[in-house]
């Protein structure tokens, strides 16, 4: 079904993750989804942007436009929905993600970049931030202040809800099996508690104590403990990638009153309330900047959690081989 795409207008070089070295990496690098850049050329029926704008591409690239879904812009849950990575484009192209000197988007999953935000620290919004938004705004988060909430892991998507938490004027608490992470929470990203789920004395001392729970977890893992955290009527939502979604058709369930709920990304109109909130509360991601040959590195710092929280990858860089 792959194909040359007939009407694209310029050629996009690609490169595959490894070295001069020769040394073959155990990795597979699948995901290339958050992309930012300038406009350099727009399609004749494009009215939302122009040459020079500041944009950013996330998750999706292209959806069917007609189910219910998409007719309420929520085309996130589109049935024939495709990603911008390793996707099906609409002439049958596969869609190759960002690792590329330009990237070629449907003007309606493109979304604008505050000119206050730096280019690159916007970058990982576009998926962990409205990964972590969307279940916010659907618990009535981000209009209301004063709730009591806890954020488990302290990652990617971790770091940028504790960032939301602080900004919609909640008390924030931190749930990690790391006890190194209770200095970074407080102090770096401003929570105001920190729970060590390792500690049975720490997690019974907080039973009850909070209305709401975002889960940044990728790993499997028990659910029983954080429950116990919640007060009654409290909600506790797990947040899935993108290509492995939570099994939604399971959820909601209840324990004792208690919910707990699936989320992934948001619609292209919630990504771009996001990025708009995001300038205006000044909320950017903590990344580390990486040039394409230090890719290798980068993943093996990840495999040993050794990243502040993302990497973000300068396509432009002068020790860049695209």
């Amino acid at each position: 079904m792959a194909q040359t795409t007939p009407n694209h207008t310029q050629t996009v070089s690609g490169w595959a993750a490894h070295d001069s070295s020769g040394e073959i990496t155990p990795f597979t690098f699948k995901r290339r989804h958050e992309i930012t850049g300038i406009i350099t050329k727009v399609g004749g029926n494009v009215r939302k942007f122009k040459i020079g704008d500041r944009v950013g591409v996330g998750c999706l690239a292209a959806t069917c436009l007609k189910c219910e879904y998409c007719e309420e812009s929520q085309e996130n849950y589109c049935d024939q929905v495709q990603f911008t990575y390793n996707g099906i484009f609409w002439d049958g192209s596969i869609t190759y993600g960002g690792y590329s000197k330009m990237l070629v988007a449907d003007n309606r999953y493109v979304v604008r970049i505050p000119d206050n935000m730096a280019m690159d620290r916007a970058a990982p919004l576009l998926c962990a931030g409205i990964t972590v938004y969307t279940p916010l705004k659907d618990n009535n988060l981000v209009d209301t202040k004063g709730k009591r909430i806890g954020i488990i892991g302290l990652g990617g998507l971790g770091h940028v809800a504790v960032k939301f938490g602080k900004a919609f004027g909640h008390h924030v608490t931190v749930i990690s099996t790391s006890p190194s992470k209770e200095q970074e929470a407080k102090n770096n990203l401003g929570a105001d508690d920190f729970i060590l789920s390792t500690n049975p004395k720490q997690m019974q001392a907080k039973k009850r104590t909070l209305d709401f729970i975002l889960d940044t977890v990728s790993a499997k893992h028990s659910l029983g403990n954080y429950l116990e955290l919640l007060k009654v009527n409290g909600t506790l939502v797990i947040v899935g990638a993108p290509d492995k979604p939570i099994d939604l058709p399971a959820f909601p369930m209840i324990f004792g009153k208690r919910t707990v709920k699936g989320s992934m990304i948001g619609s292209i109109e919630e990504t771009q309330e996001m990025m708009d909130l995001c300038g205006k509360h000044n909320i950017l991601s903590d990344i580390e900047i990486i040039t394409t040959d230090q890719i290798n590195e980068g993943l093996d710092r990840l495999v040993k959690n050794d990243v502040r929280y993302r990497f973000v990858i300068d396509i432009a860089g002068q020790s860049s081989h695209l």
